[in-house]
């Protein structure tokens, strides 16, 4: 049965699609649209109305095609028989009319949408363009710099912003929209409207400064770094100023077709794909109930715990931060104020708004306060007796049912649950700093957590808007413990001839989002330092690997907040500059040590740093601590800044090739030793069995 229906009602004939969830432009679809459209022609209906059912209009492309041989008839062929239409055909919008579905309604003579629908071309996130006609039909509705600015952010826009641009003609407050939108295309009719087709309609040369496109190329390229399709999707819609919308629409088709092909629009889709795998536990049955969480504490009001308490504040839950003493208390409260404030001031969020979520969050310094909340998670300082005490006293005042978190970033779960009598209620919430931005949130379930209280933080981390993975319990679960490798390396190029310059310059020109030694400027060098004197010096690994950064920490170069660390900054403006004095450090340091310096190039500081991370995540997959590979690769694109489009560092790791891989740490291992570039044992047996990472993971499912 065809997802695409077709009937008659008062002389206007209907296309229905109904293709659940989101309807898709699967080829059934496109097939249906063509052929009812061809069949319309010819009947008795006077105009056509294309609609929806469900919750949404066409929210884009049949994303289970992704990455299959594209199928007859395209979508571009498709929309042109729309917009050829003899009849006029109006779009009725709903829900979301998201990439392909809002190229399918500009395709249309005419659109009207409910208030609350929204329409956007999003392919940009995935690496693509609009390839079915939104560069050039964009433009030439709403204006150069509207189609630049919705196609570049790959934002939505309201419906009552797309009347603005004249992308939609006509918004219903609310109600049923097949009846108005039915009542619309008959006034339309009455009135003899013309059939306005996009295609037709000319741009005013004189309604954009011709300068606009280098603007925005330059913009984009700060923006999204190394990313190949903003700067396509500018040269397509500078090509739809000055070609006629035939040549235009070829432009746009082999820029997409270029885009489709490749490797970065290869890394996004597949991190598109994994973030939605990552929200789901394989051994969780689905139908695992959840635990109603309607109140949260947090124990501790410091950065970390007041950006925690933001993001349940965001949702609208209740939240109550438990400090030592009222002056820890209060300033912990003033601070998430102060937040919440400036995004009013900076029109992120409505004053009455800002003022909504601050009264969310309480305080108190007593532990009895905390007897009817549904979820506690500690932030406190990373010492084990620390969280031994607060543990204790949970255990003490918490009702039964509780589910009690730990945001440690480091230490043994299954040791602090014993701290409770209830160990299967205890659980890792790792969120990210700053938390109430970073949208990565490791779930940690230790060896006795229960499925329910899985499920439940699982559930939970859609709600607050998080990325949610599952980790299994190690010494920094999934990203810390894969970031320490990387950041011996980043140590080890110091001490053997590279700057902190070169470093950082060199991994932010391979896409990360920041350089190693900037991000460990901005948190702290003390954080790092005292994490590392809780350990044994066996556990420290080579002193060559910290004793910069001791060295630095000594001196009172912590960081940002000291004015300096690896580098100089500036006390009001933060602006940051190398520091020679830290080069004579290094100097220093490595003769100490015996280490002749020596050049290092670009290639070694990305090939060291990048394998360490490779390395690290392939025994984290064999040792069962990740599900997936692909749950690594979101950990890392999502909480660490590394290149989405280059897909993760598994993903990477597949692209390079794992035979390459492989013999590049044996390289290392030769040069350098067995201490820390022994290959994986996964990693080798899929080199000498010729076995695909993803074949390994189908057999082991």
């Amino acid at each position: 049965m065809s997802p695409v229906s077709y009937e008659i009602i008062e002389n206007i004939g209907i296309i229905t699609i109904d293709n659940p969830p989101v309807n898709a432009l699967s080829h059934a679809v496109r097939v249906g649209l063509v052929e009812t459209v061809h069949q319309a022609q010819n009947d008795e209906s006077d105009a056509l109305l294309l609609i929806c059912t469900g919750k949404t209009f066409i929210a884009g492309a049949d994303i289970s095609e992704f990455g299959k041989p594209p199928q007859e008839p395209f979508l571009p062929d498709v929309l042109n028989t729309l917009e050829q239409s003899d009849k006029l055909i109006v779009a009725a919008l709903h829900g979301q009319a998201l990439g392909g579905g809002f190229e399918t309604a500009l395709s249309c003579h005419y659109r009207c949408a409910l208030a609350s629908a929204k329409v956007g071309l999003p392919e940009v996130n995935l690496g693509l363009l609009p390839g079915a006609g939104g560069t050039q039909r964009t433009p030439r509705l709403a204006g150069v710099k509207v189609a630049l600015d919705l196609i570049l952010s790959g934002k939505p826009i309201s419906a009552s912003t797309a009347l603005e641009d004249h992308l939609i003609d006509h918004v219903f407050a609310e109600g049923d929209l097949k009846t108005q939108a039915l009542a619309y295309t008959k006034g339309l009719v009455a009135q003899k409207a013309p059939l306005r087709r996009a295609s037709e309609q000319e741009i005013d040369q004189n309604s954009f400064d011709g300068a606009i496109f280098d603007q925005y190329r330059k913009t984009y390229a700060k923006k999204l770094r190394n990313q190949n399709s903003p700067q396509l999707i500018v040269d397509c819609v500078e090509a739809a100023t000055k070609e006629n919308f035939t040549d235009g629409m070829k432009i746009e088709r082999d820029a997409f077709l270029q885009c489709r092909a490749s490797d970065q629009s290869a890394g996004l889709r597949h991190i598109f794909f994994a973030e939605r795998q990552a929200a789901k536990i394989k051994d969780l049955p689905r139908d695992t109930a959840t635990r109603d969480i309607q109140s949260i504490a947090i124990i501790g009001a410091g950065l970390m715990g007041g950006g925690i308490a933001m993001n349940f504040a965001n949702a609208g839950i209740p939240v109550k931060m438990l400090e030592i003493n009222d002056d820890a208390l209060n300033k912990g409260l003033a601070n998430v104020a102060k937040i919440y404030r400036s995004m009013a001031a900076k029109n992120r969020i409505s004053p009455k708004e800002s003022e909504k979520r601050i009264a969310l969050i309480s305080g108190t310094t007593d532990y009895n306060d905390l007897q009817d909340v549904d979820l506690v998670i500690e932030a406190v300082f990373e010492s084990i007796e620390v969280k031994k005490d607060v543990f204790t006293k949970l255990d003490q005042v918490c009702k039964d049912g509780a589910i009690l978190a730990t945001n440690t970033s480091y230490l043994d779960i299954n040791e602090i649950a014993q701290f409770t009598k209830r160990p299967q209620d205890v659980i890792g919430l790792h969120f990210f700093s700053p938390a109430h931005i970073m949208k990565l949130l490791e779930i940690v379930r230790a060896d006795e957590t229960v499925d329910d209280v899985m499920a439940s933080a699982m559930a939970l981390a859609r709600k607050i808007k998080k990325v949610p993975v599952q980790a299994r319990v190690c010494y920094g679960f999934i990203g810390n413990r894969m970031l320490r490798q990387y950041q011996r390396e980043v140590q080890m190029c110091l001490i053997e001839g590279a700057s902190p310059e070169q470093i950082d310059k060199s991994m932010m020109d391979w896409g990360m989002a920041m350089g190693p030694l900037m991000v460990a400027d901005l948190a702290g060098l003390d954080i790092s330092y005292k994490a590392r004197q809780a350990l044994s010096d066996e556990q420290k690994g080579d002193p060559k690997s910290y004793r910069i950064p001791d060295v630095l920490f000594e001196m009172g170069r912590i960081g940002q907040k000291s004015g300096s660390g690896y580098y100089i900054y500036d006390p009001q403006t933060k602006a940051r500059t190398a520091d020679p004095s830290v080069n004579d450090i290094i100097e220093r340091e490595a003769a100490a040590f015996g280490v002749t310096r020596k050049a290092m190039s670009d290639e070694e500081v990305l090939n060291r740093l990048s394998l360490a991370l490779i390395n690290e995540g392939f025994k984290i997959l064999e040792e069962g601590i990740a599900q997936r590979a692909s749950d690594i690769d979101v950990v890392y694109c999502f909480g660490y800044g590394f290149p989405k489009y280059r897909g993760g560092p598994m993903l990477f790791a597949q692209t390079r090739g794992l035979d390459k891989v492989y013999q590049d740490i044996c390289a290392y291992r030769e040069s350098h030793g067995d201490l820390y570039w022994t290959p994986s044992k996964l990693l080798q047996n899929l080199v000498e069995t010729n076995t695909s990472l993803s074949d390994w993971e189908e057999s082991t499912q």
